[in-house]
């Protein structure tokens, strides 16, 4: 049985909780804070001429000087500056989201498509309700400083948005800033339809918390034995930022052959007011159901068509009286909609869990069933037979090429010099396989 992959408090050092800051300064002495910096018992930071009244238990990381540092989402954090190539990144879901607020030059930002980017014309007056996102993730391109802001928080976005509509306007700010947002992500440069981003596998693949550089999954292609890769494309209890996500990104690597597995991190079996799942098996359709809307939005403008399977992870549970009913629920509804939404299904669970719960119920519903079915049991056996997938002997459940099997969890893997934090799986997927009879196109 895998332990569950969650992210947990601490694991940065202390060489990141940085009181002063190129580019940034705290203003410690009492009498120089702001009135919204006491209301807040917060630090000031200023940063390409914006002052904010930072809250006193937020982390304050400086990108330019820690390149690898992981834009974790489950600490309190003020990051600053262009993300790097986070390779401290480690961890896939997160038990529980905090209040995060990334700040970078406008100039440069990416061309985010898995999360909203509102345009913000007037100082830092945000817009009074924001777009609902199922990633508790969404970005303010503020024109007039020339920062993108992105905002990231876990019940509800209310407290770090007061953080960043209370910022002030002083100098020092960036001279002839651009006075537009990145453009749209196009979703193929010449307007053509994107490379099928999966193609019948088998082999080996990689999942990693945030997507590599395109130099790093370059090198990969050429000196590492995976071909598939699963990469994060949202979800609340997503653990990692996403900065290199776009469509350009997932064009790349399915022009380059890569096996794509798209994955969201929804709701979780555990208890927490931002990332979990509920008990009840009604309220759990119900998300499974809202869940499978978000993954669809990110996979469409992320260049993902429809017939693509997209993933949802879930992780282990031990306190299967709880959870296997609630479980099964969510599942299944993820399925059915991601079915009438034109897409394919598939579950991330582990063999000692959730693979289970599925499996028992797999009966009673069986056309609601995932139809790819991945399982995490770090046993070192790059094979999907029954044993690895926690299935019993002989079933015809998930059998054919629908199946995957993550047999090793959280190492640091190096090929041509270029080493990720990742998981390791053996896929044996062909979505020709699948069927069409379940899917509707869209309209």
């Amino acid at each position: 049985m895998a332990p569950t992959r969650t992210l947990l408090s601490g694991l940065l050092g202390a060489a990141l909780l940085l009181p002063v800051l190129p580019g940034a300064h705290a203003i410690g002495a009492a009498d120089t804070r702001t009135s919204d910096a006491r209301a807040l018992d917060a630090r000031t930071v200023d940063y390409l001429g914006l002052r904010l009244a930072v809250p006193a238990d937020w982390r304050v990381v400086d990108l330019d000087r820690e390149p690898g540092a992981c834009l974790r989402l489950d600490l309190p954090t003020l990051y600053l500056g262009h993300a790097g190539t986070q390779t401290e990144c480690t961890g896939r879901a997160a038990a529980g989201r905090a209040d995060t607020l990334h700040l970078e030059p406008l100039d440069g930002a990416p061309q985010r498509a898995d999360i909203p980017t509102l345009s913000v014309h007037s100082g830092t007056a945000l817009p009074d309700a924001p777009p609902r996102t199922d990633s508790n993730e969404l970005r303010y391109a503020l024109l007039r400083s020339g920062v993108m802001a992105t905002v990231s928080y876990g019940a509800a976005p209310d407290a770090v948005r007061r953080v960043l509509a209370r910022a002030r306007a002083v100098s020092g700010g960036v001279p002839g800033a651009p006075a537009t947002p990145p453009a749209e992500p196009a979703l193929a440069a010449d307007g053509t339809e994107p490379r099928n981003a999966q193609e019948p596998f088998t082999g080996e693949g990689f999942d990693a918390c945030t997507a590599p550089t395109q130099a790093s999954m370059d090198t990969w292609r050429a000196d590492s034995p995976f071909r598939a890769v699963g990469i994060y494309i949202g979800g609340r209890a997503r653990a990692c930022a996403q900065p290199r996500l776009t469509a350009e990104w997932v064009r790349r690597q399915a022009e380059a052959g890569w096996h794509l597995m798209p994955i969201w991190v929804g709701p979780q079996p555990w208890h927490s007011a931002s990332t979990g799942l509920s008990t009840d098996p009604s309220e759990a359709d119900g998300q499974g159901r809202s869940a499978a809307d978000g993954a669809v939005a990110a996979a469409a403008a992320l260049g993902l068509p429809t017939g693509t399977v997209l993933y949802n992870d879930l992780e282990n549970y031990t306190d299967r009286e709880t959870w296997d009913a609630p479980v099964v629920a969510y599942l299944t509804a993820w399925t059915v909609r991601l079915h009438e939404l034109g897409y394919r299904s598939a579950a991330y669970v582990s063999a000692g869990s959730g693979a289970k719960a599925l499996s028992a119920h797999h009966h009673q519903a069986p056309e609601a069933m995932p139809d790819v079915l991945w399982v995490a049991r770090w046993n070192g056996a790059a094979s999907v037979t029954d044993a690895d997938m926690g299935l019993p002997a002989g079933t015809p459940q998930w059998a054919g090429r629908r199946r995957a099997h993550q047999f090793r969890g959280d190492h640091n893997a190096a090929y041509g010099g270029v080493t990720i934090n990742i998981d390791r799986n053996w896929v044996d997927v062909d979505p020709s396989e699948l069927g069409t009879g379940s899917v509707v196109p869209l309209s």
